[in-house]
This record gives C-alpha cells, sequence and structure tokens, in this order.
C-alpha cells in the first residue's frame, strides 16, 4: 500500500498535508535517493508552482542531484526531455486538471517512463529516512528544452495547410506551445485559454470543460477544435458541428484506420465502444483507471493504442506516455489518411448513455471493503439488464465513484442516484 502516490503521483490541496514545501523537499530527496540523477524538472503555470519547484529543487541539490530546470512545461514535454537529455529522472509539479488551489509531484524514470507502484512505495519508505548531505548538487537553466520538444512534435505533424482549428490550452502548460505548434504546421488557429495568471488553470476551459471551445468550432466554422487540460497530457475534440469526440472515439477511429486487432482501454471506456470494435474484429482489453495502467497492459498485450475516454491517448508507436499535443497530431493525420473529417467519426460510433456519481466518503477504502457492497451491485445489475456497472475509489480524492452505462438514459441515471446513496449509507 502506497499512503501518498495515488493514480498519478502525489496531489493535493497546497498548504495541507502532504502539499507543502516541506513534504515535497522530504519527497525530492527519496526520490533522488532512489532514482538518482540527473533530474529535468517542469511545472504547469500555476500561482504555486514556483514555491514548490523550490523546495524540490533543494530536496534534490540536498541528495547530491544535478536538476535541470524546464520552466513551464507540459507534462509530457517533461517525459521526453527526460529521455532527451538523458536523464535518469523527472519530475513534474502540476495537479492536472485540478483547480488551481490544488497541486502536486509526479516523477519519471529512465527514458521518461512513469514509475511502476512498487517503485513508488520504495521511494515512500525512504521518507522515513534521514536524507544527509551529498556533495555534487548543482542546478542549470534548461531554457532551450521547450524548442526541442517543439520541434519532437513537429516531426509528427502532418500538413495542416488550409485547416481552420480552435485550440483550448486551459490556461495552462500548453498555452505557449499549442497555438505555436498548430500554427507551425500550417493551420490557421484562433487560441483560448492562453493567458495563465496562476488562479485561472482549467477553469471553466480545457479537457475537462471543452463546451466553450466547441460552441467556437460551431460559431466560427471551423474544422474542428481541441482542449488540452492543465498539464497537457489530455486531448478532446470538437467536431465542425460542435460535438464531442473523446478518448472512446479517437480508438475506435485508430482501430478502424490502423487495422488493429486489439486496442487498450479502461474500465471506464463505454460499453458502446466494446461493440463496435468487435464488429471491426477488433478486441477491447480493458485497463484499470490512469494511463500508466493503459501503458503497462499496452506492454503485456503488444496493443499498439490504447486511450482513456477522458482524453488520455498513447500511441506506442509515436510515444510511450499519454501526450496531448501529439494526440491531436496524430488524430489529424489518421483524418487525412481516410479522408475524412470528425464529424463522421462522431457519427459512426453510438456510446451507451454513461452517468458517473461521486460519492464523497471519509475512508474510500473501508468503504470499498465493505461485505454489504457486493449485495448492493448484484442488485443494481439486476436491475439495469444490458449495460456496465463499476464502482471503484478514486486515486487522488476522499471519493468512490460510480459510473452506470446502459441504453435507457433516464433509467441509468435513476439507478447511479440510487446506488450512490446506498454507498453513502455504508459508512
Amino acid at each position: 500500500m502506497r499512503r501518498y502516490f495515488g493514480t498519478d503521483g502525489v496531489r493535493g490541496r497546497v498548504g495541507e498535508p502532504p502539499m507543502t514545501p516541506a513534504f515535497v523537499m522530504r519527497l525530492a530527496g527519496a526520490a533522488a535517493a532512489e532514482l538518482g540523477g540527473p533530474l529535468v524538472l517542469g511545472r504547469d503555470p500555476r500561482a504555486s508552482g514556483p514555491m514548490l519547484e523550490a523546495a524540490l529543487v533543494a530536496g534534490a541539490l540536498e541528495a547530491g542531484v544535478e536538476v535541470y530546470r524546464l520552466g513551464v512545461l507540459p507534462t509530457p514535454g517533461v517525459a521526453y526531455l527526460t529521455g532527451d537529455y538523458r536523464a535518469r529522472a523527472g519530475a513534474v509539479i502540476s495537479a492536472s486538471h485540478n483547480p488551481y488551489y490544488d497541486n502536486g509531484v509526479k516523477f519519471f524514470g529512465e527514458g521518461g517512463r512513469k514509475l511502476p507502484d512498487e517503485l513508488e512505495a520504495r521511494i515512500e519508505a525512504r521518507l522515513e529516512e534521514e536524507p544527509g548531505y551529498r556533495e555534487g548538487g548543482r542546478v542549470f537553466q534548461a531554457t532551450e528544452g521547450a524548442e526541442r520538444y517543439l520541434s519532437h512534435l513537429l516531426g509528427h505533424a502532418p500538413d495542416l495547410s488550409g485547416k481552420k482549428i480552435v485550440v483550448d490550452a486551459a490556461n495552462g502548460a500548453t498555452y505557449r506551445l499549442a497555438p505555436e505548434l498548430f500554427s507551425r504546421a500550417g493551420a490557421e488557429v484562433f487560441a483560448i485559454g492562453t493567458s495563465p495568471d496562476g488562479r485561472n488553470i482549467n477553469r471553466g476551459l480545457g479537457a475537462t470543460a471543452p463546451e466553450t471551445m466547441a460552441r467556437l468550432v460551431a460559431e466560427l466554422g471551423f474544422d474542428l477544435g481541441v482542449a488540452f487540460d492543465g498539464d497537457g497530457d489530455r486531448a478532446v475534440f470538437a467536431d465542425r458541428k460542435g460535438r464531442i469526440f473523446h478518448g472512446d472515439h479517437l480508438l475506435y477511429l485508430a482501430a478502424k484506420a490502423l487495422e488493429l486487432k486489439k486496442v487498450v482501454g479502461t474500465i471506464m471506456s463505454n460499453y458502446g465502444l466494446e461493440l463496435a470494435l468487435k464488429e471491426l474484429g477488433t478486441e477491447l482489453v480493458r485497463a484499470p483507471v490512469g494511463d500508466r495502467y493503459v501503458a503497462e497492459k499496452m506492454e503485456e498485450t503488444g496493443a499498439r493504442v490504447g486511450a482513456e475516454p477522458s482524453g488520455h491517448v498513447i500511441f506506442k508507436d509515436r510515444f510511450h506516455t499519454g501526450d496531448g499535443m501529439l494526440t491531436a497530431l496524430v488524430t489529424l493525420e489518421l483524418l487525412s489518411k481516410t479522408g475524412s473529417d470528425l464529424a463522421e467519426w462522431v457519427d459512426a460510433l453510438e456510446l451507451f448513455p454513461q452517468v458517473i456519481e461521486n460519492v464523497r466518503v471519509r475512508d474510500k477504502h473501508r468503504v470499498m471493503q465493505h461485505p454489504g457492497l457486493a449485495a448492493l451491485l448484484r442488485e443494481a445489475e439486476a436491475a439495469l439488464g444490458e449495460g456496465r456497472i463499476n464502482v471503484r475509489p478514486s486515486g487522488t480524492e476522499p471519493v468512490v465513484r460510480v459510473m452506470v452505462e446502459g441504453r435507457d438514459r433516464a433509467r441509468v441515471r435513476q439507478i447511479a442516484r440510487e446506488l450512490g446513496e446506498k454507498i453513502a449509507a455504508l459508512e
């Protein structure tokens, strides 16, 4: 059991345990002792970033590790540059899609790969040790990192001449690079969410709130839109009609365009997608929620493409982790390959209505282990009929997530609400 690491690093409200400068300094020292150095470091533009960056640098320097500071850069950019700089480790200060008052730390190993659970557990074990001072720590400003990452992305860009794209950077880590990337690839760009003030990251914009982007695509008569989340590893699209195109749609597009026999989704991937893939002769392999678990399942099964509905997408032939901007470029390439636009692919995939109830609890693990939970699930499944029910603990919050899918939206909503109420009563 890991105490601090969740689905994607350590995350929490800034100023409250564990997300304090003192803890981040200890965490950095423990990670540096376990992973070694050099370490490349990036962050998103939220207000607490510089403070926590200073703490992380101090912890790494105390451990005798060299640190290359990249400044504000998307998480996948840090992952890429960890490999490009041939560093032993990478770190990102970001809370991804969370509000500005949260922040977090996630680490990469050699080559920019996310850490397995066992390695995170070893880092946590080192938190109990007295780190001690080691000579050798130095810090460098890696000002050329952003251009190296941008060049990497442009190497995967199709010719976008004549394309009109709305880009929503969520006032997050992609606010400078995303508009420049698509412009340099030839597209006409209308950009929003490019004025971060430290407090407006993810607020009403981005991959978790793509409605403004989608509305602008339709109103401006653009070809499509793409919204990124705060740290730039997710991408959610809108077609020319302003309809949302997310990770499930993209898995279907990739499976058909690339003639894939197997793709990896998660337990949250829509049942309608599973049925549609079966008609193509493509197997949907489900992984736990979290893009690193998708990546692990891809390694295990040999699948070339994996995705979460939320917009984390991995094209293994291009890079080993999710990258929102890379996802957008490959999606545009697949559309060009098939001679189609997003609207056709939204029409092609019939998704089941899905409702998610977030049940706030005091102890999510105790609720998940409650002996009465299995009976509640059997009762709900019998009432639903065709469809799926999944109940899981959040990886980052004191919440149990109840997901219900079925053909009848009203029935799905009712079952999700009732099941959520019964699960809350288990406490």
